[in-house]
Formats: structure tokens, C-alpha cells, sequence
């Protein structure tokens, strides 16, 4: 395993900003690391590319930006409301190098508030994949999705994974997902997660949600599951990534959630560090 952690993100000039406040959340947690970023787009200009470069430069990472073309994705049947960008992280097998053999991929609505390397270095047992499971207090909506997707594994969230890119270049194919769209398009609720779940639940290793993927809209549940051990202060202490699931997103001025704050200031830290390196430009 590396020393280095490959980031992988997935995105259009929607999520550029949100995709910003989470790495700085991810440098600001993760001191001494390295990092290599690897950004997969389809339609980002120059100009924004190189915005997240300045980034990246300032926390000194290494930046990969890969433009996957249209003939990449031609023929695929996109639902309408869905970017198709948001194939990319399935697919990433065959976009990356085949050099890079494991990628931590995170959705840009999140932040990493603690250390990431125990997820870097989490030992997959021979899965393809890592992803966790928001049940809820109960497993009522694992048998919801179950009977929806006529599948037998819980239900995986694709907001952050671990993917072992080679056994990904065997088995993850453009036609198989091409395939499922067109026949269960009208069942597809989540298409990028549906298909994930329908196409490779078995192959995928079940993380804490808790720890790797908490859906900041559940603080009360996660607080009656663990009867109020998991409160304010185990989270900060414990919980690596906080994914704001749903809406209003935190940068939402409709947002007043119990981590909106948290994202905030996040956010501020970040103009303050964009501001010291535009007075550097300037300097120079």
C-alpha cells in the first residue's frame, strides 16, 4: 500500500465550491499526510481546473485532472435529472491509470473531520469495494431496497468508497450498467447507488457508517441506536466523515441543521486561506 492516499473526485462546476470547503476539511485533519487528488470531470473549464490546482499546490498534493470525453459515455442511456458525471466513480477503473491501484472515493457534500488513513489502509478482504449502510434505527429501509432491487446485500451508500481499482477494471463494465438503465430505468430512485447495490452488493466490504459516512440529517437517531452514547462530543472525536445527505445543503441559506455550523466555518477558513494566497499573487 502506499504511503501516498489517492482522493478521487467526481463532479461538474455545480458542486466546484462545496468540493473546495471538503478538501481544505480534509487538509486541515489530516496534517503531514500526502495526498494525490485525482479530479474526474467532463465539462470543467480551465479556469476552474486550475482553482482547485491552487488548492492543492497550497496544501502541497499532487493533482491529476482526467476529462473523460463523450465518446466515453456515448450511448449510455443518462436519466435526465442526474449529471452523468456521476458514472465516473464506478467507472473510474477504466478512467485512472492503471498505475493507481486503490482510490478512496468522497462526494463533494461532506467533510473529513479526523484522520483518513485507517480508511486508506482498511483491509478489504478481498472485496472489491467499501461502502457503508444508513439503516436507521431499525433495518426497515435494507428490506425496502431489497425487495425494490431484488437484491440480497443491505444497501450500500456510493458517497464514499474504497475501490480496489484493479479488481474494478475486471469486473465493473460500461455495457453491464448500460444495460440495467435501459431495462430498470423506471425503478431507478438513485441510479449511480441503485446500480452500485444491484450490479455489485456482493462485492462490497459493509463500513461504520458512524465513523465513515454519517448522514449529519440522523443526529437523534444515531443517538437512540447508541443510547446516547454516539452524542456532540463522541462524534468530533470519533467520526471521520459527515456527509450532508439531502437538503438544504449546508452552503443553502435554508440550512440550519445541527452541523450547518460546523460546514460554515469550514467555509470561512477557507476564504480566509483563498485571500492570503490572492495577497501573495499580488505580491509577487
Amino acid at each position: 500500500m502506499s504511503d501516498e492516499i489517492n482522493l478521487l473526485v467526481t463532479l461538474n462546476s455545480g458542486y466546484l465550491e462545496p468540493l473546495k470547503v471538503m478538501l481544505y476539511s480534509v487538509h486541515a485533519n489530516n496534517p503531514g499526510e500526502r495526498m494525490h487528488l485525482w479530479l474526474v470531470h467532463a465539462s470543467l473549464t480551465p479556469d476552474e481546473v486550475a482553482s482547485v490546482r491552487q488548492l492543492t499546490t497550497a496544501f502541497g498534493w499532487e493533482l491529476s485532472a482526467e476529462r473523460v470525453t463523450a465518446d466515453f459515455t456515448a450511448g449510455v442511456p443518462l436519466i435526465k435529472r442526474y449529471p452523468r458525471e456521476m458514472y465516473f466513480r464506478l467507472l473510474s477503473g477504466q478512467i485512472l491509470p492503471k498505475s493507481v491501484k486503490r482510490v478512496i472515493y468522497l462526494d463533494p457534500d461532506l467533510l473529513v473531520i479526523n484522520n483518513l488513513r485507517p480508511l486508506w489502509t482498511l483491509d478489504l478482504a478481498g472485496h472489491m469495494l467499501a461502502a457503508a449502510v444508513h439503516r436507521g434505527v431499525t433495518n426497515l429501509m435494507d428490506s425496502v431496497n431489497q425487495l425494490r432491487l431484488g437484491t440480497t446485500t443491505s444497501y450500500f451508500n456510493s458517497g464514499v468508497l474504497v475501490i480496489d481499482l484493479d479488481q474494478a477494471r475486471a469486473k465493473i463494465k460500461l455495457s453491464d450498467i448500460t444495460q440495467t438503465i435501459e431495462k430498470y430505468e423506471s425503478e431507478l430512485i438513485l441510479p449511480d447507488q441503485d446500480i452500485l447495490n444491484f450490479l455489485y452488493g456482493p462485492d462490497i466490504l459493509e463500513i461504520s457508517e458512524e465513523i465513515w459516512n454519517y448522514d449529519t440529517r440522523k443526529y437523534l437517531m444515531y443517538q437512540t441506536r447508541s443510547l446516547n452514547q454516539h452524542e456532540i462530543h463522541w462524534v468530533m472525536a470519533n467520526t471521520v466523515i459527515l456527509h450532508y445527505c439531502g437538503t438544504p445543503k449546508p452552503w443553502n441559506p435554508a440550512s440550519d441543521g445541527k452541523f450547518t455550523g460546523l460546514f460554515l466555518n469550514y467555509q470561512q477558513q477557507l476564504q480566509r486561506l483563498n485571500g492570503r494566497l490572492r495577497d501573495g499573487e499580488n505580491e509577487s
